[in-house]
Parts: structure tokens; sequence; C-alpha cells
């Protein structure tokens, strides 16, 4: 009895397992038909029948290393060391400078900025190999509104440096600065363009145009130093000067394409040719204002707010031949207002020497309106 039971359940066993079996794989309905369970219908059409996956990248190029950049561009950066003979009340003191520059020649032209050795007394420059090289104060060739400079020294067969193009950076391409940082040394810091076309008024009577804006760390030390791409090419010109008054964590340069003509003009005319109309000005303030209102010897009538008052024209200038004189105040320039010396420098420079460049100006409280042509402007005395 009790082994008819086993064997019962036995069958039951292999019952149930055989129910279970066709469960997972299709089941058997009454009129002995497989079906497929709706969980595993395959209907819709493939995406792509032919596809395969993309193949796996390869490193056969590799990207540039900064270290690479570095070792082919440090060879060209020098620094510089310079004395300023200062005075006090205690009588002459000299203060030693630092800062960077760059052999764009390889006979010996070097280009830095013009703060590096402004009122210096002595000049020298050490080059990558370690050679020192003085430089003549008065062979010294400069730019102070856009803050250049260039000599020489006596040395040839130099590694130079190439130019790039700073009108073709984008945001977000990496570059990196090299100069003699905090006068300890040429080293290099990396970064990328953070912005680009950036003006910044580096003080009263001086603003900086088409500046390259970088998150490379500038120090005191790299002014003059170039900026450069991954390709070794300089961009831009770094500028400890401009940093000092521009937002923390930011650098500043200026692009090359804005250097290169100012370079150019220096080595080969020792100055640079700019627009000129031939007058002395400062912004009207109201600080200036009180000033001519309260000096009895000066007669001139002031109406306006703002703008450029004229202090001095010079003698057969384009300003004195289109019949203005001390005392106007200079409103607009080619349409547009000028309230600031820096406005003012900046549409002239955009002028056309020999084209007609539009002014209003106010005498009292009469406006008038005239067309002046700059002229060359001439050399430095």
């Amino acid at each position: 009895m009790i082994r008819n039971n086993l064997k019962k359940a036995f069958v039951v066993f292999i019952l149930i397992l055989s129910v279970m079996s066709l469960s997972l794989y299709g089941c058997i309905d009454l009129t002995g038909t497989t079906t497929t369970p709706t969980t595993l219908e395959t209907t819709s059409p493939p995406i792509n029948p032919t596809w395969t996956p993309p193949p796996t990248a390869t490193l056969d190029q590799e990207l540039p290393g900064i270290a690479d950049v570095v070792a082919m561009v440090k060879p060209a950066v020098v620094a510089i060391n310079t004395e300023v003979v200062s005075q006090s009340i205690f009588g002459d003191f000299t203060q030693e400078g630092a800062g960077s520059g760059w052999i764009i020649d390889s006979n010996g032209i070097i280009v830095t900025n013009n703060h590096v050795i402004e009122g210096a007394n002595a000049i020298s420059v050490t080059l990558d190999d370690g050679r020192v090289f003085s430089v003549n104060p008065d062979s010294v060739h400069t730019d102070s509104l856009n803050d250049l400079a260039i000599f020489s020294i006596e040395a040839d067969n130099l590694p130079s440096l190439s130019i790039g193009n700073s009108s073709v950076l984008r945001v977000g391409d990496w570059v990196i600065a090299i100069g003699n940082a905090l006068g300890l040394g040429i080293r290099a810091t990396e970064g990328i363009v953070s912005r680009q076309g950036v003006s910044l008024s580096v003080d009263q009577n001086q603003t900086l145009y088409n500046l390259l804006e970088t998150t490379a760390v500038i120090n005191p030390g790299n002014s003059g130093g170039p900026l450069v791409n991954l390709r070794g090419e300089v961009v831009g010109i770094t500028s400890a000067k401009v940093a000092q008054i521009g937002i923390e964590g930011m650098g500043y340069a200026i692009s090359i394409d804005t250097a290169v003509p100012i370079i150019e003009q220096l080595v080969t005319d020792g100055y640079v040719t700019r627009p000129w109309m031939g007058i002395s000005l400062t912004a009207l303030s109201p600080q200036v204002k009180a000033a001519v209102e309260m000096d009895s010897s000066i007669d001139w009538e002031i109406t306006v707010d703002q703008g450029i008052l004229i202090v001095l024209v010079s003698p057969d200038s384009p300003t004195d031949q289109a019949g203005l004189q001390p005392g106007d105040i200079i409103v607009s320039m080619n349409d547009q207002d000028v309230f600031t010396e820096g406005e003012f420098m900046r549409i002239l420079h955009e002028s056309v020497i020999g084209h007609p460049l539009k002014v209003e100006y106010y005498r009292g409280d009469a406006s008038t309106t005239v067309n002046i042509f700059p002229i060359e402007s001439p050399p430095p005395p």
C-alpha cells in the first residue's frame, strides 16, 4: 500500500515538472497547439540589421603635452632685470625690477612690456642658456600707449618664437604663460582662454584694448613674456600690470594681432605712427570746471558738464586748421559720445590718416560740427 502511494506521488511529481517546463517555453492548449508567451514576443523590426559598434579609439596620435610645448618655447624666453634710480626726502635710492621678454628674431630682437623697462637706468637680459647681456636704455624703443617695447642684444643664431593668430582662438583653448615670475627664474603656468576682446583701464590716461583673458596664473615678473598656444606659437604678451587691476584669478595678455603691427613699426621706424590732431586735452570734470571758473586769467565759458576740454592747440595742426581753440569742449567724434580721455584716444586711433573725422564741440553754449583731417603723428622728440 505504501509502495503504491510512493509510485503515485512520483508520477505526480514528474507531471508537475513537465507542466513547469512547458510554462517556460510554451504551453499546450486543448487543441494541442503550442503558443509563445506574450512577454517574449519579437514583432518589432530591428533598428538596423547591418549595424556594428564604432571602432575603439586608438592612441596613434597623441595629444600635445604641455611639457613638450614648454621645452620648445622656453629657450626663447628671457629674464629681464632693471635698476631705476628714484628720489626721496632722504636722497637717491635704487629700485630693482624684474620682468620677462621673448626673442622674436634670431639676431637678438626682444619683445617686452613698456612698463618693464620704463625709467630704467640699467637693463640686463639673461638667456635660457645662462648668458647675460647688458642693454643700453637709450636703444630701447617703446610704445607706452599699448605697453610694448623692443630692444636688441649683440647676439645671433638665437632661438626665436613663431607668431600665432589670436583671432582664431576660442574660449576654452589651452594656453601657456612662460616668464620670469616673481623674478625667480623662467617658469610656466597653464590655463584656458576665458574671454576675448577685453578692454581694461590701466590708469586715468591709458586703456588697453582687445586683450585676452586667461586662467593661466600671471604674477609680477611675468610681464612681457609670451602667452603661447599648444603649437608653441605666441598668441599674446602677458601683462602683470593689467592683471593687478583686473579680476582676481584672471590674467590678461595683449593679443598678438594687436601687438605685431606696433612691434613692426618699432623695429623699422623706432616709433609708432598714429593719427594726430595736434591738441592737448583733459576730460571735463566738476573739479576741472570749477578750477577754470575760479581762474580769472582764463576767459573760457563752459556751459556743458561732460566732454573733452581742449587745453592747447598746436599751430597749423589739423585742429587749428579746422578752427577749434583752447576752451572748446569736444562732446562727440564720428557720432560717438566722448566723455573720457580713453574714449577720445580710442576713436582717434581708429580713424584713418587723411580721412575726415567728424567732431562736434561746444564754444560757450553754441554747438558746432566740423570735419578734422588727422595727419601722421610726428616722431617723439
